[in-house]
């Protein structure tokens, strides 16, 4: 895997106040996903926290800057709304994987991109952000009165300006809940063990998730965010880098109890916004995500306020939603985003995948006059 680079990385690490806050943008949407996923399925959040800890610091040490890591949202929000076990969205992380790393050895993202088509990849963004908000009501109705007060927090440091920080605020709010009717757990050590939460199950539910995120990786975790960073880093650094890094992730992460995790752009940029510039920041936040999982008791998230991971869970939708439309440039494309959208809800995420790409096919065809 080539490394193209334009500083060394003992020059590209910093451990500043703004690596700080910067890292701390990074985990926005990280952590209300993956507390939801250990709240609704087998995996061990420790194991998880472990899992983004150690790449977090690899891949911030490795690129010498703050290059995000991030759950794959369509397999981890397949996973919250039941479509997915557990063992199903670890065997779609090692197919992922495998599919990263190989179309990364061989250059074939960008080819990858073209033959799927942006609307149909922004159209599953869509069907996974109604999927999380139709989940975010079912959990808020669990405590309307929680679920409101967390709610109006969000509103009011939006107003405010502080959008991204309501998240962690909510999240704050809902640990000291949790510690407070739990307890503080004690510190233990995740136990090392291959697939710690279950066998990987290579179902067909499982490989339609694979297909229908690997169009988002490929246009958001890989293309997209190896754009961003020429724009935001002056760095160069290719996509099909990007996707060998990503599927080495996969590989390795899921059979020690991890989640299959990308690179992407939203991540690169919160971290940028925040303030980070180095991979000092990737550092410190890894170091974070372990100090975590050294106090990731079942106990303390068998407490946690449902109705407050709920509104969590809207944000992360809207903001999930927003990013869908937000490129969308024609009333064809943004057909074909809500199309897909509708019949990712309504039917499953791999049907809207294969009937977006046809139409993306067919509509590609007539627009040429063949």
């Amino acid at each position: 895997m080539a490394h193209s680079s334009q500083h060394s990385t003992r020059e590209s690490l910093e451990f500043s106040t703004s690596e700080l806050t910067g890292a701390l943008g990074d985990s926005v949407t990280v952590l209300p996903l993956i507390v939801a996923l250990a709240a609704t399925t087998s995996v061990s959040l420790p194991h998880v926290l472990v899992g983004f800890g150690v790449f977090q610091i690899v891949w911030g040490l490795y690129y010498g800057m703050p290059l995000s890591v991030e759950p794959m949202k369509a397999l981890i929000g397949l996973a919250i709304v039941g479509t997915l076990s557990y063992p199903e969205l670890a065997a779609a992380g090692l197919l992922a994987g495998i599919v990263l790393l190989v179309v990364g050895r061989l250059g074939l993202v960008g080819r990858l991109q073209t033959v799927v088509g942006e609307p149909v990849i922004r159209g599953i963004q869509f069907a996974v952000a109604l999927l999380l908000l139709e989940a975010a009501v079912e959990l808020s109705v669990e405590s309307l009165p929680v679920a409101a007060a967390g709610l109006a927090v969000v509103v009011v440091l939006t107003l405010v300006g502080y959008r991204k920080q309501s998240v962690l605020v909510v999240l704050g709010l809902g640990a000291v809940a949790a510690v407070a009717y739990a307890g503080i757990p004690t510190p233990r050590v995740p136990e090392a063990t291959l697939f710690p939460a279950g066998t990987p199950a290579f179902s067909e539910a499982a490989l339609e998730g694979t297909v229908a995120q690997i169009g988002m990786t490929v246009g958001n975790a890989a293309i997209a965010t190896a754009l961003l960073c020429g724009d935001l880093y002056d760095r160069d650094i290719s996509a099909d880098n990007l996707s060998q890094s990503m599927g080495v992730t996969c590989l390795a992460a899921v059979p020690i109890g991890g989640v299959p995790m990308c690179h992407g752009s939203g991540g690169l940029a919160g971290k940028y916004a925040f303030g980070a510039r180095t991979g000092g920041a990737n550092v410190l936040l890894g170091i974070g995500y372990l100090a975590l999982a050294l106090v990731a008791a079942g106990a303390l998230l068998a407490a946690f306020p449902m109705a407050l991971l709920g509104v969590l869970l809207v944000v992360v939708a809207l903001e999930l939603g927003r990013a869908a439309f937000d490129p969308v440039d024609t009333h064809q494309s943004l057909a074909l985003v809500v199309g897909v959208g509708a019949v990712g809800l309504l039917v499953n995420v791999g049907v809207a995948f294969v009937l977006g790409t046809v139409v993306f096919w067919l509509l590609a065809r007539r627009k040429r006059g063949v």
